[in-house]
């Protein structure tokens, strides 16, 4: 079985890795291939079709949705699974929050989840709401290079306590719900 990852951020690889090696003692790839053994996942770059900075929910889940469709497009895949980062704010909550999105799709049915929600200092907030991108927001706060190839805003707004590869692979798991699940 191949999976393709619809980015060339290895953050973004390493989350579907982390969901298909094991998920509370079980072998995911057994449920989803029956081999374990001949699963071999790829980093694939693909346009996301949305904007740099995705804001709000619908734009981020149509561009894991884009990045899924566009991996299974891109070669003989068996899965393509598509990941995006966004910034949207939540009725009832002050303030804008980093949200993230994954889907899984076969080509004949796609999954979606969501990863946790973080919300965003102020500053940072209004510097997305001017236009700027998160990922050098936060090179810039953090006066550091790349830290989205890394621990990430949701790494370096929890110190740490939320990594980003394992709050992305809550939402890719999520998002295989329906290749692993039989109440789908």
């Amino acid at each position: 079985m191949r999976v393709g990852v619809g980015s060339g951020n290895p953050v973004k690889r390493r989350a579907v890795e982390r969901v298909l090696e094991s998920s509370q003692g079980r072998d995911l790839t057994d449920e989803v291939s029956g081999d374990p053994a001949t699963v071999a996942i790829e980093s694939v770059p693909v346009p996301s079709g949305v904007s740099e900075q995705p804001t709000g929910h619908a734009e981020t889940v149509t561009g894991a949705e884009n990045r899924a469709r566009a991996v299974l497009d891109a070669g003989e895949y068996d899965l393509g699974v598509g990941i995006e980062g966004g910034v949207a704010r939540f009725d009832g909550a002050d303030g804008s929050f980093l949200i993230m999105w994954a889907a899984v799709s076969d080509g004949s049915r796609t999954g979606c989840g969501a990863g946790p929600s973080i919300a965003l200092p102020d500053d940072i907030g209004a510097r997305i709401a001017d236009g700027e991108e998160l990922g050098p927001v936060m090179d810039d706060v953090l006066d550091a290079t790349g830290v989205a190839r890394r621990g990430g805003a949701a790494g370096a707004l929890t110190a740490g306590r939320v990594d980003r590869a394992g709050a992305l692979a809550t939402a890719v798991a999520g998002a295989l719900g329906p290749f692993v699940s039989e109440s789908y």
